[in-house]
């Protein structure tokens, strides 16, 4: 079934429903045997198991994989260097090919990896489904990017003198490493593998330990497309798995995740011989400013969108509402109001906007976090945590905490969001940009002047302005570029864009005499 479904547009119809409630129902009934990694082409059962529980249901189990050793890891990262001369000599328009039937796979099984994707995750079956679909635009987006740059092969230069022809070309790394998240297993994982793939690399794979019944759904779309063996391989496993990857041979490193991880990986890839590219895309402690003019209803629904959806596990959420001291108090009791509107539940049930937050340790961050609002400021409405069954928490709003508490600057990755009263759109500014971090921000304003100082001085890589939709979040691939800023990225150009290809690339010049 092909979706048209994204974050922040489309509906389900009742056929759909019905599916995901089918293959979301037998995925609960079946949990499979321990999934194995995927090198050279062949699936290998070794390492260690280990289980995921269902975030909804923690008395069940939802699935199992094997966990990669050092050992494991290096056979992995060899086996794709001796695919990578092959790899990087296939024409460009074969590769596209290639994985264009990736694409094809993932959305004629796209209900079913939905479905898969909530019961590891929680995932509303919303989210889900629009992640399987930007699965499918990801590939579309980036295989229209290298065609439109003629597989930057070869683009003429100015000689210097008649005799001499110039050119310039980008040319694969060689090998990546791929080390994905939790929070969206299945469009991040595929995203940074694709990209890498398409750009002539070949690739090794350590996705989520939360989430690794999705990858392997991933690995068996990578397997129906036929691609030759060793481009494309998968590891599943913990922190110490994607460590010894890091540490490995590989070529360079894409990695999605905390600022902490994804510093400490840039850090060993400057070590030895040679540096090697770190492509990061990390942590966000995202603002929304909501100035006097503002429409408050638009503004409210736009940050409750933002801050709640996913439960507010997206490195985009809405975690800080800037607001004006004149419809501070109003804009309060609108963002609880909306929030009350959205359900807390099951994926399973049609109606849930919020399922549960990933593992236990999230829900002991929410209390934790909690008892830090009310000891310092007001919880404005939320605050607990819901059914006993899964590891539910409610969205919460907190207002009145002190300027630069740590709630107001520390990534929590809950739904749990502050509000900060100031006078005036310098003071507003001025709160935006005091963390570390700079990956999305927003402004709900009727004052073309107060947007046009927001976008010229805000310090963050994606932007959104008087969107209901989502103040901080939905981006999508070829609309919105997702790149990070300050301690949010490493590079200063962000996936989903047109700049993202060439960072998997290197640059060569040819200058040819006669």
């Amino acid at each position: 079934m092909v979706l048209r479904l994204t974050y922040t547009s489309g509906g389900i119809d009742p056929a759909t429903h019905a599916e995901f409630e089918r293959c979301l129902a037998e995925a609960r009934q079946d949990t499979p045997a321990p999934w194995p990694h995927l090198i050279d082409g062949v699936p290998r059962h070794e390492g260690s198991v280990f289980e995921r529980a269902d975030p909804s249901r923690i008395d069940r189990v939802a699935s199992r994989a094997h966990a990669a050793d050092p050992e494991v890891v290096a056979q992995a990262v060899e086996a794709a260097h001796a695919a990578r001369a092959g790899w990087r000599r296939t024409p460009y328009a074969e590769r596209i090919a290639l994985l264009r039937r990736v694409a094809e796979e993932i959305a004629s099984r796209s209900v079913e990896i939905a479905a898969v994707m909530s019961l590891e995750t929680g995932k509303s079956r919303v989210e889900a489904l629009s992640e399987a679909q930007e699965a499918v635009e990801l590939i579309a987006t980036y295989s229209r990017e290298l065609e439109r740059n003629g597989g930057f092969v070869a683009m003429p230069l100015q000689g210097v003198s008649p005799e001499e022809r110039c050119s310039e070309t980008l040319k694969p790394y060689g090998v990546f490493g791929v080390i994905s998240p939790f929070n969206f297993p299945f469009a991040l994982t595929l995203g940074m593998s694709v990209a890498a793939l398409l750009a002539g690399n070949c690739v090794v794979v350590k996705p989520s330990e939360e989430a690794p019944w999705t990858a392997a759904l991933f690995a068996e779309a990578m397997l129906a497309a036929e691609l030759p063996a060793g481009v494309f391989n998968l590891l599943h496993g913990g922190p110490d798995t994607g460590r010894a990857l890091a540490e490995s041979t590989v070529d360079g490193i894409a990695f999605t995740g905390s600022a902490e991880v994804g510093r400490a990986i840039t850090t060993r890839l400057t070590e030895g011989r040679y540096a090697r590219p770190a492509l990061t895309e990390m942590s966000g402690k995202n603002p929304t400013l909501v100035t006097a003019s503002a429409d408050l209803e638009r503004a409210a629904e736009g940050i409750g969108r933002a801050a709640f959806g996913l439960s507010g596990q997206k490195c985009s959420a809405c975690s800080r509402a800037i607001v004006h001291e004149a419809v501070h108090d109003e804009l309060v009791q609108q963002i609880c109001a909306f929030s009350e509107t959205l359900k807390l539940g099951d994926p399973a049930e049609r109606d849930s906007f919020l399922g549960p937050v990933i593992n236990e340790y999230a829900q002991f961050r929410f209390r934790e976090s909690v008892t830090q609002a009310e000891r310092d400021g007001r919880i404005a409405c939320g605050g607990d945590v819901g059914s006993e069954s899964g590891w539910f928490v409610q969205p919460t709003v907190v207002a009145e905490l002190p300027r630069g508490h740590e709630l107001l600057r520390r990534e929590l990755f809950l739904p749990f969001l502050a509000v900060t009263r100031v006078r005036d759109l310098d003071e507003a500014l001025a709160e935006a940009n005091a963390t570390d971090y700079g990956l999305t921000a927003g402004i709900f304003s009727a004052d073309q002047r107060e947007i046009d100082r927001f976008l010229d001085e805000i310090e963050a890589g994606v932007v959104y302005v008087n969107r209901a939709a989502g103040s901080t979040t939905g981006a999508w691939p070829g609309a919105q570029s997702f790149c990070g800023w300050k301690s949010s990225g490493s590079t200063g150009k962000g996936g989903m864009g047109p700049y993202y290809l060439q960072q998997f690339m290197r640059e060569q010049s040819h200058t040819v005499v006669g």
